[in-house]
Formats: C-alpha cells, sequence, structure tokens
C-alpha cells in the first residue's frame, strides 16, 4: 500500500500544499499520514483544508511528539490535532518515537482514546524490536497497529529484526522516506533495467520493492502532480523473483543496527 507523508508540508505554499494532497486522494491515495511536530501543528491545519468535505475517503494518521505524552497529556494533544485537523477521529495515532514518559502511561491513553472513539488504532515509530516487544508485553496482542520506520533502497537495515518482529506479531510496517537514497553507478543501472522492462520508472520500482511484501506500506512524501501519479501508479508494477533477486543484489541490507533512525 502506498499513501502520502506530509513532513515537508509546512515548507510548501500552502495552496499547492492543499491541492497536492486533494490531488493525492483524487489518485486513490488516502492513506494520509501527519504529525503534530510538522510545522508546529501546520500541516495538520493544512491536512484539515485538503480534506473538509471528504473525511470519509481518507484513512488518517497523526503521531504525537514523545514530551507530550503523558497519560493526560495523550488525551490533550490528541484532541488538539483533532481540532487542528477538522476531524472527530483519528484511523490510526502514533508514538513518535521512545520518549521520557512512561510507555505504560501512554499506551492506557492510547487505550482511553480507543474507548472514547477519538482514535480507531494506535500505533508507534521509530520502534527498534527490542521496543515493540516493551510495548507488547505492556499492550499485549493485538494492538499496536503499526510501527513506522526510515525504510528506502540504501537502509534496510529493518529487514534484519524489525520486519519479522513486525510480520510475526501481525504490526505492519510503514516506511518512510523512501527515495532518501540516490544511488549512482551498477545499482542506478539495476534499477533503470529493472524499470524498462515493467514499463515503469525508477521511482515506482523502488516503491514497489518496498511495498513487495504484504505487511510493508510506504509514504512518500511529493507535492507534484507527476510524482503523486508515479506514486499511485507504482501499486500496479509486480516484481518477479528474478527482478527481486536483482535488486536485492544491488541494494543490500547491509548491517544489522541497534535503534532505529528518526524522523
Amino acid at each position: 500500500m502506498i499513501g502520502l507523508g506530509t513532513w515537508h508540508l509546512e515548507l510548501t505554499d500552502s495552496k499547492a500544499a492543499v491541492a497536492a494532497i486533494r490531488a493525492a486522494l483524487e489518485l486513490g491515495l488516502t492513506h494520509i499520514d501527519t504529525a503534530e511536530l510538522y510545522g508546529s501543528g501546520k500541516a495538520e491545519s493544512l491536512v484539515g483544508q485538503a480534506i473538509e468535505g471528504q473525511r470519509d475517503r481518507v484513512f488518517l494518521v497523526s503521531k504525537i511528539i514523545p514530551s507530550n505524552a503523558s497519560r493526560k497529556g495523550t488525551i490533550t494533544h490528541c484532541e488538539q490535532s483533532l481540532k487542528r485537523l477538522g476531524a472527530d477521529h483519528l484511523d490510526c495515532y502514533l508514538l513518535h518515537w521512545p520518549g521520557p514518559h512512561p510507555l505504560e502511561d501512554t499506551l492506557a491513553a492510547f487505550e482511553e482514546l480507543v474507548k472514547s472513539g477519538k482514535i480507531r488504532s494506535w500505533g508507534v515509530s521509530n520502534f527498534d524490536e527490542d521496543e515493540l516487544q516493551r510495548a507488547l508485553a505492556i499492550a499485549g496482542p493485538g494492538k499496536i497497529a503499526c510501527n513506522q520506520v526510515l525504510y528506502h533502497l540504501g537502509e534496510r537495515g529493518i529487514e534484519h529484526a524489525v520486519i519479522p518482529w513486525c510480520e510475526a506479531n501481525d504490526v505492519a510496517v510503514v516506511g518512510y522516506t523512501p527515495f532518501g537514497h540516490h544511488a549512482g553507478g551498477e545499482s542506478a543501472r539495476v534499477l533503470a533495467r529493472v524499470a524498462e522492462r515493467h514499463g515503469a520508472t525508477a521511482r515506482q520500482v523502488t516503491l514497489a520493492f518496498l511495498t513487495r511484501r504484504e505487511s510493508l506500506f510506504a509514504i512518500p512524501k511529493s507535492t507534484k502532480l507527476d510524482h503523486l501519479r508515479e506514486n499511485a501508479a507504482a501499486a500496479h508494477v509486480r516484481l518477479s523473483e528474478s527482478d527481486l533477486a536483482e535488486l536485492e543484489r544491488a541494494f543490500p541490507r547491509g548491517k544489522r543496527r541497534r535503534g532505529v533512525a528518526m524522523n
């Protein structure tokens, strides 16, 4: 599945940002990811403007800054996000990264928000497998909807342990910054060859690779209509086993890391 990330919107002209989100929806990119951190709430406000009158078409996700994620603070900040978004609920609410407040308190607040109907589900972001295991021990199975993490062709470290843990525990993996690696040389030529075989672009093959398993999602950011069209069309690219093997060799996953990057 491919959606739309919005961590860049505060740097974009407001009208262009709103137009881009609406264009994404028309193209079927209905998973919209935002956060209170982005532009200190500006991105959420722009998303709210863009989805006004069509909330039912959107799978809406936002994130809370860890320093705000006390039990009481989580409730308050979720309500503030909803107000900026002009929405009565979020489809998923995430803890942006592990933080200073007891995780037990944050997750208890998430459950309160589910019970009150203000969120439909909750997840985490930038958690490694040890942190995910701790969240599972607190919340119990079937509660963590997703883990949002850095994932692109040049940064595949989560494939060592994070993705296997998530798949074993029915947790979706949402990759951000999917175009974060701009390879040159033979790697770029391999990507171009695979794209040519499919009548696709390198961008589309990248997204197809990063969402090649049922558990994997991607949320590229873009305000350019041609990029949004490319992103949407990537859902129709079906990579063969030989394609995948070729890309695996060209973009090796590298060493396992402790911890994950943060955005």
